[in-house]
């Protein structure tokens, strides 16, 4: 259908971004409003307000988020990280090995994994489980035809635990139906799919994370208590990390080269990477869980508001210059105690950045050092483009966020290979999320909108920082 619009909603805990494109994937509006998740509130007041701010600035019309007819025709697409977004426990075999794959692809599943079990579930095990209130469990274990029985025990365990999350199964397939057996005779909610370890050195995400996207979809969304009734949850299409990741993987395919992210949020900051391994990279020979090359790492203790704090303590860590600042961690602590609080000037702007910069830079080092010891760092080494997300990057000034994003390019200390060459831009018009709610049901439309985030190779263009 030409001539229409379509509506991309992105419903965080904070705030709701609304983005409308027509169909040639050209950008017509933008808005936010506060979300209002909370006791007795209904997000989807969130979403009202975001598409009435749009009606008032848009030259098109708005596809109506709460009319089922514009969902069901794919005009709303909607994802959600409001109530924490999507909390995931791991329980594997060995740490090192299925139970770090299991994890590294629950976080490319848009999960923030909030737990990870190695071996034997023990009941002090279980009970720190259930402490870290998973929204989903992945149950992973052994590689196709290997040991069986810890992850046949840990069915068991989960099966008689008082932990109400369903559980996806993602290990040894051939003991794949003993293990649901355990879990449905209880009365489980369970999931299976295909082993994310099938054999040393080879992770297998696909099936796994679409399964957490659908128990996400099918469970979670609907159960967190956001919003009265079930319209909420048919809108929501998938967790916002993993919309953001498709977005990145689109925005690779569309520029041809590999693409770095690096999303300064104010609990979190995210790192998203799309790469393809060149040469020895590619071989993986010396590693027992080979990364996966479409992946993105989660950074708790790196905020701009809730986490503040921990970015200095982080930064202190990694003896990165400026860390002990006693203005810099006034602030932080006024950020962590009022989340809601803006600079009021230009010290403040300034004080602002320094947070962002050193939020930036650790979680990049995180996110490109080894995974384990006797790895690789990951390699990014030929990286195209770095492109910078998030409200503090968004707001400031071209050569403002330049210079942040130009300290996690010019780091050479950190234990990791930053990109040599790689232009800096930032997402200024929040279209990464955009682009991945559009990558399924309409690629065509997704690689026009991730085509307006890639400048020209000249640095002009709409994200350019000149």
């Amino acid at each position: 259908m030409r001539g229409g619009t379509t509506l991309l909603v992105d419903v965080g805990s904070t705030f709701t971004k609304a983005a409308l494109v027509d169909d040639d994937g050209v950008l017509v509006g933008r808005t936010s409003a506060p979300t209002t998740a909370g006791p007795g509130r209904d997000v989807l007041d969130g979403v009202a307000a975001a598409h009435h701010a749009l009606t008032e600035v848009a030259r098109a019309p708005v596809p109506d988020p709460l009319s089922r007819q514009a969902a069901e025709e794919g005009r709303v697409l909607v994802c959600s990280s409001a109530g924490g977004g999507l909390r995931l426990a791991v329980v594997g075999y060995e740490r090192s090995v299925t139970a770090e794959a299991g994890h590294r692809v629950g976080l490319s599943a848009g999960a923030r994994v909030v737990h990870v079990a190695a071996g034997a579930l023990t009941s002090a095990g279980t009970a720190a489980l259930r402490a870290d209130r998973p929204d989903v469990v992945l149950l992973v274990g052994g590689t196709d035809g290997g040991n069986a029985e810890v992850l046949v025990h840990n069915a068991r365990r989960l099966a008689r635990s008082r932990l109400p999350a369903p559980v996806v199964v993602a290990g040894n397939v051939e003991a794949q139906d003993e293990v649901v057996a355990e879990l449905a005779a209880t009365g489980r909610r369970v999931t299976a799919t295909e082993n994310v370890l099938p054999r040393i050195g080879v992770v297998h995400p696909g099936p796994a994370r679409r399964a957490i996207r659908e128990v996400f979809l099918r469970h979670v969304i609907g159960g967190k208590g956001l919003s009265r009734g079930p319209r909420f949850a048919r809108l929501v299409r998938a967790a916002t990390p993993d919309a953001v990741l498709a977005g990145v993987e689109v925005l690779a395919d569309v520029r041809d080269e590999d693409v770095l992210v690096v999303d300064v949020g104010g609990a979190t900051t995210d790192v998203y990477s799309v790469v393809t391994p060149q040469g020895e990279d590619a071989s993986l020979r010396k590693q027992v869980v080979a990364p996966l090359w479409h992946a993105r790492t989660v950074e708790g203790d790196l905020g701009m508001r809730w986490g503040a704090p921990g970015v200095l303590a982080a930064a202190a860590t990694e003896g990165v210059p400026g860390a002990d600042d006693p203005a810099l961690a006034a602030w932080a602590e006024r950020a962590h105690a009022d989340p809601g609080v803006l600079p009021a000037d230009d010290h403040g702007r300034t004080l602002d950045l320094r947070l962002a910069t050193l939020a930036a830079l650790v979680a990049a080092r995180r996110h490109g050092r080894p995974g384990a010891p006797g790895e690789a760092p990951r390699p990014l080494k030929e990286v195209g483009l770095l492109l910078g997300s998030g409200g503090v990057l968004r707001h400031a000034a071209p050569d403002e966020a330049g210079a942040v994003l130009r300290t996690v390019l010019s780091d050479h200390g950190g234990g990791w290979t930053p990109p040599a060459a790689a232009q800096a831009r930032v997402d200024t018009a929040y279209l990464l999320f955009a682009a991945g709610l559009l990558a399924g049901p309409r690629p065509d439309l997704a690689r026009a909108v991730a085509g307006q985030l890639a400048p020209d190779r000249d640095g002009t263009g709409p994200g350019s920082l000149g």
